[in-house]
């Protein structure tokens, strides 16, 4: 089969690692793969990829944020892409290539349309943004044969605001190389990266990782970090990931003079060994998906403390393999990290029952062979296609 995948954006965040794994996964299937994604990019997929068997091609308008112009110029650049490539499949990721690659997927005569719900766009957000979103997300689906949903709790919110039928609803975690995480060992440059001697005994570490983005929430963290230190005055606090933040989380360290406790590393090629180097991971999002890096916290045998969010409670369980602090206070989050680092004995029960939790949905093979039996089952119905005749009128 062709198979087409288009994605707002490909950097490095869960949602583009999860779309990365699936194109390679269907490529090595012997499936011709393409996928299409937006300006914003992280060159090395660039170098790999077409290695391993999946076509890039980088569509200049498809940006993030609502801009009526560059929308309507990525929408006709899709729709004549998609006729062009003539694919099976396409499938779409992401809130705005969502919206404009099924709009363009239905009016190129796309056989199969399929969404990869990664976030609810209409529950966040300015009150227009929301409608807008919602009322895309109406619309197409009527021309969606299936939505793949990172988590039941992603599920049954589109099911509440009546976005698709529960059938063409398939709920399949966001899968990544579980081994990798559960055997990892320091990073090498450990010492440098906490800034200690050859002699010194590790302090205790906290990890945040993740896109470095303002619903992510680490300034607010990071201005609450003095609780933790109140507490710990050796903790380190480590940020990692990359983002339009950065230079904001840098400079908001060094006003707030927490250089020695508080270090913005920055994207890294080993999280699971930076996983490993923590004693305590943290996430504060206002709004995910199912955030897979509580998986990989989790599959480091690491306990974590995590803002309250949709599908959470399918693997995180408060006080068994972590905390679940209201969505709302992020101070919250910071009193949990000051009293389990205080409280050895209550942090080490949480690893263990981090190390205990079953993953296994998680696994990457996992997600791709399900997501290889929907595109399957949707293939063998013979009534897929449910709006074939307004189809002709659109086109």
């Amino acid at each position: 089969m062709k198979i087409v995948h288009i994605i707002t954006r490909l950097i490095r965040a869960g949602a583009d690692e999860n779309t990365v794994l699936t194109c390679v996964s269907q490529a090595k299937e012997g499936h011709d793969v393409v996928l299409v994604h937006g300006r914003e990019f992280d060159p090395s997929y660039h170098s790999w990829l077409p290695q391993e068997g999946v076509r890039l091609i980088e569509l200049e308008p498809l940006v993030r944020k609502m801009s009526p112009l560059h929308d309507m110029k990525a929408l006709f650049q899709l729709r004549a892409l998609l006729k062009e490539l003539s694919a099976d499949i396409v499938h779409t990721h992401t809130s705005k290539a969502g919206i404009l690659g099924r709009i363009a997927a239905y009016l190129a005569r796309t056989k199969l349309i399929v969404h990869g719900v990664h976030i609810v766009p209409f529950v966040n957000g300015g009150w227009f943004e929301r409608q807008i979103y919602l009322l895309a997300e109406h619309i197409t689906s009527q021309f969606t044969h299936a939505f793949i949903d990172v988590s039941q709790g992603v599920r049954d919110i589109y099911l509440r605001y009546g976005v698709g039928r529960p059938d063409r609803h398939h709920v399949i975690h966001s899968g990544f190389d579980l081994s990798k995480f559960k055997n990892a060992s320091y990073p090498n440059d450990w010492r440098q990266i906490l800034d200690i001697g050859m002699t010194e005994e590790k302090p205790p570490v906290v990890i945040i990782l993740g896109a470095l983005e303002p619903r992510k929430r680490q300034a607010e963290f990071i201005a609450a970090f003095r609780r933790v230190l109140e507490r710990t005055p050796t903790a380190r606090l480590l940020i990692l990931g990359e983002g339009s933040q950065a230079a904001n989380l840098r400079q908001q360290v060094k006003d707030l003079n927490l250089t020695e406790n508080v270090k913005v590393i920055g994207f890294r090629e080993d999280p699971e060994k930076m996983i490993a180097l923590s004693d305590l991971c943290v996430l504060t999002s206002s709004h995910e998906g199912l955030p897979r890096v509580v998986m990989q916290y989790l599959a480091g045998g690491r306990p974590c403390v995590v803002s309250e969010l949709p599908g959470l409670d399918e693997v995180l369980k408060h006080d068994v393999n972590g905390m679940v602090i209201p969505s709302a206070d992020v101070p919250a989050a910071a009193d949990a990290v000051a009293m389990l680092l205080s409280d050895h004995e209550m942090l080490a029960r949480l690893a263990r029952g981090a190390r205990e939790t079953d993953l296994s949905n998680w696994a990457a093979t996992t997600m791709c062979a399900r997501i290889a039996n929907v595109y399957e089952a949707l293939a063998g119905d013979q009534d897929f296609n449910p709006v074939r005749q307004q189809r002709s009128a659109l086109s």
